[in-house]
């Protein structure tokens, strides 16, 4: 690590949002490095959220060569220091550090107070007024200035001290401001609750360095939280009272007694919620406890004639050349006589004819329909099938743009402009890939849905749940509230679409067929990881685009896992050094994580962000539409890399232009190959899926399941026979813990 002092001569860039700067540095002072004797200014970069032209500052960081901009510093960490002697401060005072000191003013006051100006400007400005061309009111306005400045430095090195970056520092600073020191010496971990992204552990260093004790209150309450919070990242809506315990005292190292106390305590207080299934925070209990109301709410009988019905889907039938069976037309009287409907089925089971025959009923009859899923990919297949406009559930309740990035463990009611004083203007809602919502999500589409409107969902149980907190498809239909259809007959058998007789087998616990004389289900034997790595990699490029008629970025490798061999990250690095190769017209960017990017690469979204904006843009580059909101899931193609400006620009498969500012580079991952379960609601013309050993409880019949079915007209399977077999048998799953359908079952008894 090289040290670096001296004062900022320019700021040629700074970006608002993250305070990454570019700034030139004249040196006073080098440790290690004797290359830099010879140069009169220093390029530096790095986030410097406080910096002003001609401040001295002391730096830590490496040299580094850019190839577009040569040698450069890299700050990793720096800290403000008070310019000495006349010279230095009338020169600080002289670039402008001071709104409405220039030049001449400068000189006058350093000849004033010479080394003392400082000093004046804090303890004593009035005395600026001595100075010609100072009013009163002016010197209070300079110091003022000097001071707050003064804050952000001592907070900064406070909060230095403490163990935190310079970006985390700013985020506690701007939350708090001069209350941030009485915030952390009463309740450091108050912190969690309150700052997007700062974890337990991060608090509790924060609170060993100031002596807080283990068993106080403050730490095994925010601990209790943690491990909740912990539970909701996996899914769950509350832990068993004893796994709540365990994982608490895992987190806290003190006695079972102790967080005994302490929950009964935060029972007491209201701060968590028991029930007889176990324990809850407030918002996840109001999150379940509501949508079933909602949900019970809007369950109103409607008084249609089922002859009626009948005769309307005959007219259906002959008009748009289609034959329902008899489970069919169930489904479609329902949806026309309940409030809320759920049709569920495997792939090939006719849900899509079954949806469209709803649709036209209910627009033969006059009613405003809307049709929504979970993500892009979906609403596309969506609207694809059916012919109808179909949006992702966050744009049909208009994404507000205004809260911070999702944060599962502290949902946010606000995030939406449809709700229940602004609701949606239908008659009947219609929402696909079911499986794929969560809670949340639920909850926010519910208060959104007018009274007296139909509800429909559709979905398939035998899919991965959501990647959010929740079971809200399987515990709606596990109520046995609600009226739901399940199609079960196979209607594209006559295709001879062995994915989708296999996909069947596989829910059944059959083994398919992997002779390899299928047109569109293969297993290619290998049992080396270099081998399969080998074999996917020739699939993606050459052979399975030629097969399936489409691009290698449109071929899809799923893998069960992040990490190993055959996992997300290593087979990323693979594929994107095969499909995209580095070379000289492309640009590329290594962040600090070691991630590389580069122009060219399929890149995904990897979580919800409400504020960035987007924009698509017509055939001469004017914009024809714009908004704000990326959401998870959401694939592109990484087009520009700006690192002057620090942005990269991506354009996802709807047309729509982001640019990323790089501190959000962590939203965004490679996506030549993806895991299985940020697969849900896409299809691809053609998946391969490497198989090798994994652990017991993610290798099972529902992963795999998930993943053929994302395939529509081929599907390979690369690795080792065994593991496909394994998988089949193995109907484990990880437990998540949920309680909507014992909500659900409290209003029906309290009807």
């Amino acid at each position: 690590m090289t040290e670096l002092v001296g004062f900022v001569d320019s700021i040629v860039f700074r970006k608002n949002e993250n305070g990454y700067t570019v700034l030139y540095l004249i040196p006073d002072g080098i440790v290690d490095d004797d290359e830099l004797e010879e140069e009169p200014e220093i390029a530096c970069t790095g986030v410097f959220p406080t910096i002003s032209e001609g401040e001295n500052i002391r730096m830590e960081g490496e040299f580094v060569t850019h190839p577009s901009y040569g040698r450069q510093f890299q700050m990793k960490r720096f800290e403000v220091i008070v310019p000495k002697g006349t010279a230095a401060i009338q020169r600080y005072l002289s670039m402008g550090a001071i709104k409405g000191i220039g030049p001449a003013l400068a000189k006058r006051i350093v000849k004033a107070f010479k080394e003392d100006t400082f000093r004046i400007m804090e303890e004593e400005p009035e005395r600026l007024a001595e100075v010609k061309g100072i009013s009163e009111k002016m010197a209070m306005k300079i110091s003022d200035q000097v001071v707050e400045k003064k804050d952000v430095r001592d907070a900064m090195m406070y909060l230095a001290e403490l163990g935190l970056g310079t970006t985390l520092s700013m985020r506690i600073y701007n939350e708090y401001g001069p209350k941030m020191y009485d915030v952390i010496r009463s309740n450091p971990y108050r912190l969690v609750e309150d700052i997007s992204h700062l974890g337990f552990k991060t608090a509790d260093d924060i609170a060993s360095q100031l002596g807080v004790a283990m068993d106080s209150e403050f730490r095994i309450q925010s601990g209790i939280f943690y491990a909740l919070g912990n539970a909701a990242l996996n899914g769950h809506t509350y832990l068993p009272i004893e796994e709540l315990m365990s994982e608490s005292q895992i987190v806290l190292g003190v006695s079972k007694d102790d967080i005994q106390r302490n929950i009964n305590a935060m029972i007491v207080d209201g701060k968590l919620i028991q029930t007889e299934d176990g324990v809850y925070t407030q918002v996840y209990y109001r999150l379940e406890d509501n949508t079933a109301a909602l949900l019970y709410a809007l369950d109103q009988r409607f008084d249609e004639s089922p002859s009626v019905i009948e005769q309307t889907i005959a007219e259906i039938e002959r008009e748009e050349n289609m034959d329902f069976d008899e489970v069919q037309r169930e489904a479609i009287l329902q949806a026309a006589t309940r409030g809320v409907f759920v049709l569920t089925g495997g792939p090939g089971t006719g849900k899509t004819t079954t949806i469209k025959g709803i649709i036209r009923y209910f627009e033969k009859n006059g009613l405003e329909v809307y049709l929504a899923a979970p993500t892009g990919r979906a609403s596309k297949r969506m609207s694809e099938a059916t012919g109808r406009e179909a949006k992702t559930i966050h744009r049909l309740l208009e994404v507000s743009g205004n809260t911070e990035d999702e944060d599962v463990r502290k949902p946010k009611r606000g995030m939406f402009e449809r709700n229940e004083d602004n609701p949606l203007e239908a008659d009947v809602i219609i929402i696909d890939e079911m499986s794929m919502v969560d809670i949340s999500l639920m909850h926010s589409l519910l208060r959104a849905v007018p009274e007296g409107s139909r509800l429909i969902l559709v979905g398939d149980t035998n899919q991965l749940p959501s990647v959010g907190p929740g079971n809200v498809l399987s515990d709606i239909i596990s109520s046995n509230v609600f009226r739901t259809v399940c199609l079960q007959k196979i209607f594209r058998q006559e295709d001879t679409s062995d994915i989708v007789v296999s996909a069947h087998q596989i829910q059944e616990g059959q083994i398919p067929k992997i002779d390899n004389n299928s047109k569109d289900f293969f297993l290619m034997e290998r049992h080396e990881a270099g081998h399969v790595i080998t074999i996917t990699k020739k699939l993606v490029a050459e052979n399975m685009p030629r097969y399936v008629n489409a691009t290698p970025f449109e071929v899809q490798v799923l893998t069960p896992m992040k990490k190993g061999n055959v996992g997300v990250e290593n087979l990323n690095k693979e594929l994107q050094e095969y499909l995209n190769p580095k070379s000289k017209s492309k640009k590329e960017y290594i962040f600090g994580d070691g991630k590389l990017l580069r122009v060219g690469d399929k890149v995904m979204q990897m979580k919800n962000n409400y504020q960035l904006e987007w924009k698509q843009v017509g055939k001469y580059g004017l914009t024809i539409n714009s908004g704000t909101g990326v959401f998870n899931g959401d694939v592109g193609v990484l087009k520009d890399i700006n690192e002057f400006a620090s942005f990269m620009t991506v354009e996802f498969e709807d047309g729509r232009i982001v640019e990323y500012p790089f501190k959000n580079q962590e939203e965004l991952e490679l996506a030549y190959a993806i895991t299985i379960h940020k697969s849900q609601g896409s299809e691809y013309p053609a998946v391969v899926i490497p198989l090798m050993r994994g652990p017991e409880l993610l290798m099972n019949r529902n992963l795999i399941y998930t993943a053929i079915t994302r395939a529509q007209k081929c599907v390979v399977m690369v690795g080792q026979p065994q593991v496909f077999l394994d998988m089949i048998s193995n109907t484990k799953q990880s437990v998540r813990y949920s309680g909507l359908t014992q909500r659900i079952k409290e209003k029906e008894k309290m009807d």
